[in-house]
């Protein structure tokens, strides 16, 4: 026999089926009050190191940013790292999956400038923001540029004129030393446009992970042995040691090495390079303000250690993006972001940076190094020259917008 529901008992239900719906009502709530972003870096691979930097710098972004709340306008920060293991096709369908599965309003990354190469085209597809950190390939916000793509790291064409302004002077001959991929390649390119007073006599392009430098200095100790006045190898290399070629009969040529700045543990070879000269996007004791203060005493707090290279870029990617969804209310809706990007300034610990509305590539001041020694510390001291500012860089807009 079946008991029909009478109408006394649905009545004495519904309170409850109400009481239900208020207990769940809050947690829907909860699901729409949150703001997603993809954190896509090569954690495992040759650029491990910069990556994991990468995502410390941006943790912590995120909580100086929101002041520990890890909220904008009442919106929940949610994180979702991605292991791109440094493969362009890898960090392309993981582009495409937090887009499209986990739903993602924002990405941040990746650290190699072939894998955000590949990614750019994924961006575009969704209409979703991408924010570039670090990979630094002129072609990223050049060429292969679409609307979606915001840069905080610096690009080549930042690297190469700082490390001009440090090694451009006239009676020197110059030589390069990249890794043959878009980075190398791209950042070669930005140096030779940026060298004006020097003379550049060849350009070396080597495998990535080369570690036999001995036919390379063969042919670099050729194009330079017989040049008057200074004689310097410009290296551009990420991860490895590229600085072992030095040791291959540099010296008996009186040819110096010269090169940008780089992680700690890299910089540990500039030790034997004392007074080496080039151009720095970051050390954590030279930009002098108050988030760089943050980040150096929090993160010696949590770590021991000083921020490195790349800490300093996750937290600038970071407070872009909490500063961004300030001017939106928290709303993500691409178009209301792109707005708001185009032109936002905000501060990182290396000072000011711009979103220049033309490529989306922020505008960033860089440093003018020589190499100290000192016995206190494992690495070469990038000891600051001079500060080249943003506005004096005319870093040129290499997109067809």
């Amino acid at each position: 026999m079946t008991h029909r529901p009478t109408t006394r008992r649905l009545a004495c239900l519904q309170p409850l089926a109400l009481a239900a719906a208020v207990l769940l009502a809050p947690a829907a709530a909860l699901a729409q009050g949150e703001v997603k972003i993809a954190l896509i870096s090569s954690k495992s691979g040759p650029l491990e190191a910069f990556a994991k930097q990468t995502i410390v710098g941006f943790n912590m972004g995120l909580n100086y940013a929101t002041g520990g709340t890890m909220a904008v306008n009442g919106k929940k920060l949610v994180v979702i790292e991605k292991d791109d293991q440094g493969k362009p096709d890898v960090g392309k369908t993981l582009l495409a999956q937090a887009y499209a599965d986990d739903k993602v309003d924002i990405a941040v990354g990746p650290t190699a400038s072939p894998v955000a190469l590949a990614m750019l085209p994924v961006a575009e597809e969704y209409k979703k923001i991408l924010i570039v950190e670090p990979a630094v390939a002129d072609s990223i916000t050049g060429e292969k540029w679409n609307k979606y793509i915001f840069r905080t790291g610096r690009n080549s064409s930042q690297d190469a004129i700082a490390n001009a302004v440090a090694l451009d002077k006239p009676g020197t001959t110059l030589v390069t030393l990249a890794q043959d991929n878009a980075f190398g390649k791209d950042g070669v390119k930005a140096f030779k446009e940026a060298i004006k007073k020097a003379k550049l006599a060849h350009e070396e392009y080597l495998p990535a992970a080369t570690s036999d430098f001995t036919a390379a200095a063969q042919r670099i100790i050729d194009k330079l042995k017989d040049q008057p006045g200074r004689k310097i190898v410009w290296i551009i290399w990420a991860g490895g040691n590229p600085f072992k070629i030095a040791e291959l009969d540099f010296k008996r040529h009186n040819i110096e090495i010269a090169t940008g700045g780089n992680i700690l543990p890299a910089m540990t070879a500039y030790k034997n390079f004392p007074g080496m000269e080039g151009g720095l996007y970051y050390y954590f004791g030279i930009p002098k303000n108050p988030v760089n203060e943050w980040l150096v005493a929090n993160h010696y707090t949590q770590y021991k250690t000083p921020p490195d290279f790349f800490t300093a870029g996750g937290m600038s990617a970071a407070i872009a993006v909490v500063e961004a969804l300030k001017k939106t209310k928290a709303d993500t809706n691409t178009e209301k972001l792109i707005t708001a990007m185009e032109g936002m300034s905000f501060q990182t610990p290396k000072g000011r940076m711009t979103f220049r509305k033309e490529d989306h590539q922020a505008l960033q001041d860089m440093y003018h190094f020589k190499i100290k020694v000192d016995p206190a510390f494992a690495w070469g001291v990038p000891e600051l020259v001079r500060e080249i500012k943003a506005e004096e860089m005319q870093v040129p807009i290499r997109n067809k917008r």
